[in-house]
C-alpha cells in the first residue's frame, strides 16, 4: 500500500516506516510532506492509496486544510496521528471521512489493528498462504544448512520473493553466519518465551535482515533456554509466517525432537540433503524409513545430493534404488566458491555469481518456483548479468 506522510517529525516518520515494512502487504511511504499546508500546496501527481497525518503541529487556523486534503485525495484511506485531542480538528476530519485516530506516541498494535481495518475496507489480501521447505542433513556435514541458507537467499533475490528461514538447530545453531556478519538481537527460544505478543511486525523485529525481502531467525543460543520452547509455538510461529512469508525455509539440523517434528509435520516440503557416500545413504536410509512411519507421503520427500561429482564408482542411480526414493536436483562440488562464501559469510550468489553452485541454487530456485527461465525473463540472466545484445 503506497503512502503519503505528512510530518515535521523525522523520528516519527522512521517508526511509522519501520512498522509500516512488517506489514504484509507493506505499507511504502512513497512520498511525505512538512506539514498540512506543504500537503495541500504540492499535490502529489499519483493518488496515494493512503494518506498518514500528523496533526500535532497543526494550528487552529489551518482546520480547513484537512477538509481540502481531503478533496485532493478523494479515493485515499487517512489516517490521523494527535498528541492531544482537539475537538475543532477532530470534527472537520471526520466531515473529511477521515475514521482512522490515533494518539501519540504511536502504539504499534493500534496502528497495527489500525491498518487491518483499512485494507479490509480496500479490500486488500493480507495473507500470503506461504510454503514451508524443510532442509535435512542425512549425515553431519552433508552441507544442509549451506545449502538452505543460500537457497534463501537466491529465492529472494533471484525470484523475488518473500523468504523467511529458521534455524531449528537445538544447540550451536549458525545459519546466520552463513550469509552474514550481523549479530542476532533476538532468537527462536526469545520469541518462544513472548509467544503471546507474536504478530508480523514482532517477527520481523526479530530477525536478521541479510536483505530486504530475506530475514533469518536464529537458533537458540543458550541450551538452558531451549527446553521452555514448546511444539505449539513452532505451530503458532508457522501459522503466522505463512500470512507474511512466500516461502519459510527450515534448517532443521540433523536431530529430530518435539520442536523439529512440529516443524516438519507442517512442512509441504521436505529436502533431506546427503553426499554420495556409503554412510550418507545408510543415514538417509534410516531417515526416511522414520520419515515413512511417521505416514509421510513420498511425494513430500524430494532428495538432493550435495557436492555431487560424476564418475564416482557409486552412481545416482545406486542412491535411489537404496533410498527407495529419487534424486530431484543435484548441486555440484564446488569446494573453493563455498568454503569463500562460508568463511567470509556473504551468500555464493553475491561472491561468486558465476560459479557453479550459484548456478546449481539458480536451477533449484526454478524448479520450486515451477517458473522456467524464458518465463520469469530469465534468472540466470539476473544472476549473470546477461541481455538481450550479448
Amino acid at each position: 500500500m503506497k503512502a503519503l506522510m505528512i510530518s515535521k517529525d523525522s523520528l516519527l516518520h522512521a517508526e511509522v516506516a519501520a512498522q509500516g515494512s512488517a506489514r504484509m502487504p507493506a505499507v511504502q511511504l512513497v512520498a511525505s510532506r512538512n506539514g498540512l499546508r506543504d500537503a495541500v500546496e504540492r499535490q502529489l501527481p499519483e493518488m496515494p492509496e493512503l494518506v498518514i497525518l500528523d496533526a500535532s503541529d497543526v494550528g487552529p487556523d489551518e482546520g480547513e486544510l484537512v477538509e481540502r486534503l481531503s478533496k485532493l485525495y478523494p479515493s485515499s484511506s487517512f489516517m490521523l496521528l494527535a498528541r492531544e485531542p482537539q475537538q475543532d480538528l477532530l470534527i472537520r476530519a471526520m466531515r473529511a471521512g477521515m475514521r482512522e485516530v490515533l494518539q501519540l506516541p504511536l502504539v504499534h498494535s493500534a496502528f497495527h489493528e489500525s491498518m487491518s481495518r483499512i485494507e479490509l475496507a480496500a479490500g486488500v489480501s493480507q495473507t500470503r498462504d506461504g510454503k514451508v521447505l524443510a532442509f535435512i542433513s542425512c549425515k553431519g556435514g552433508s552441507g544442509a544448512t549451506f545449502l538452505s541458507t543460500n537457497f534463501g537467499y537466491a529465492l529472494a533475490a533471484l525470484a523475488d520473493k518473500k523468504v523467511l528461514l529458521i534455524d531449528l538447530h537445538g544447540q550451536f545453531g549458525d545459519a546466520t553466519l552463513y550469509v552474514s556478519d550481523q549479530k542476532p538481537g533476538m532468537t527462536l527460544s526469545d520469541i518462544c518465551a513472548q509467544i503471546s505478543r507474536m504478530d508480523g511486525a514482532f517477527l520481523d523485529s526479530c530477525l536478521v535482515h541479510v536483505a530486504s525481502n530475506f530475514g533469518v531467525l536464529a537458533a537458540a543460543d543458550d541450551p538452558n533456554h531451549a527446553v521452555d520452547m514448546k511444539p505449539e509455538h513452532m505451530d503458532a510461529i508457522l501459522r503466522l509466517a505463512r500470512q507474511h512469508y512466500d516461502f519459510i525455509v527450515l534448517d532443521v539440523g540433523r536431530q529430530i525432537d518435539a520442536i523439529s517434528l512440529r516443524a516438519l509435520d507442517q512442512a509441504d516440503v521436505i529436502h533431506p540433503v546427503l553426499q554420495l557416500a556409503l554412510p550418507d545413504i545408510r543415514d538417509g536410509r534410516r531417515l526416511l524409513d522414520i520419515f515413512r512411519s511417521l505416514g509421510y507421503p513420498g511425494e513430500r520427500i524430494r532428495l538432493i545430493v550435495n557436492r555431487y561429482e560424476k564418475g564416482g564408482k557409486l552412481r545416482l542411480i545406486d542412491l535411489e534404488q537404496a533410498l527407495g526414493a529419487d534424486v530431484v536436483h543435484t548441486v555440484p562440488n564446488d569446494y573453493l566458491s563455498a568454503t569463500d562464501s562460508v568463511n567470509q559469510g556473504i551468500p555464493v550468489l553475491q561472491l561468486s555469481r558465476s560459479s557453479a553452485v550459484a548456478r546449481s541454487l539458480a536451477e533449484l530456485v526454478e524448479m520450486v518456483t515451477a517458473r522456467r527461465v524464458s518465463e520469469s525473463k530469465g534468472l540466470f540472466d539476473r544472476l549473470f548479468g546477461r541481455n538481450d545484445n550479448d
